[in-house]
């Protein structure tokens, strides 16, 4: 009996296809968010990563492989899936990129990176990612008092801080992620894009000021 190849592909693809109402709350998953989906999640998320369907990230943390990516060794970027494993469990409004993340996001570290920052509500432990030599910083802060943006990934939307928060966050914190002085480079070419009047109104309310004001005069001596 003679089998159609694009016939056995399609039929593959569809059996590997993650379900819909899994994938409405987001690309990036963990077996408990399928409780109500599959009476035995565990062994079913294992079938789906066999299968190609989806990409494990970590221990429990999954994230859904597009149709047209199948079998095609696609990897989400970093700053993506920090943003997607902030947002789990419904955390998404909860979270943003900052620092070196959101800095990269903005344009001003061109290189990629091997560790993402990102802010969340809740206390989170820094996170090991299987998939890569790379590692998901997580931040405490209050998100809903920060300066934020949308942001559209491979994985879906989110946020990241703007010009100006990311601004104030490079000069407050720039040994956060380990990279001092790519921050500080990166801090450098985000001022000179930044509201300036913004910026020192956010420096304000943050008590952040006097860090600003020695940027801001350092830019214009130079």
């Amino acid at each position: 009996m003679a089998f159609d190849l694009t016939e056995v592909t399609v039929m593959v693809r569809v059996a590997a296809r993650v379900p819909p109402e899994l994938l409405r709350r987001g690309r990036v998953l963990r077996p408990v968010d399928a409780e109500d989906v599959y009476s035995n999640p565990r062994p079913e998320f294992a079938r789906l990563e066999r299968a190609g369907a989806l990409h494990r990230l970590a221990p429990g943390l999954f994230v859904a492989v597009p149709d047209d990516r199948l079998g095609k060794g696609w990897r989400p970027s970093l700053e993506a899936v920090a943003l997607g494993v902030a947002g789990t469990g419904g955390h998404g409004a909860e979270s943003a990129l900052m620092g070196i993340s959101a800095a990269r996001v903005h344009g001003a570290i061109p290189r990629a990176l091997n560790v993402a920052v990102v802010a969340v509500q809740r206390h989170r432990r820094t996170l090991q990612l299987v998939d890569r030599r790379a590692s998901v910083l997580f931040v405490r802060r209050d998100v809903a008092r920060l300066d934020l943006q949308r942001h559209r990934t491979e994985l879906g939307q989110g946020w990241v801080t703007t010009v100006e928060q990311t601004v104030l966050d490079l000069l407050g914190r720039p040994d956060l992620g380990g990279i001092p002085d790519a921050a500080g480079e990166a801090a450098a070419a985000l001022i000179a894009r930044a509201d300036v009047a913004l910026l020192e109104e956010l420096a304000t309310q943050q008590r952040r000021r006097r860090v600003v004001d020695v940027a801001l005069a350092a830019r214009r001596e130079a």
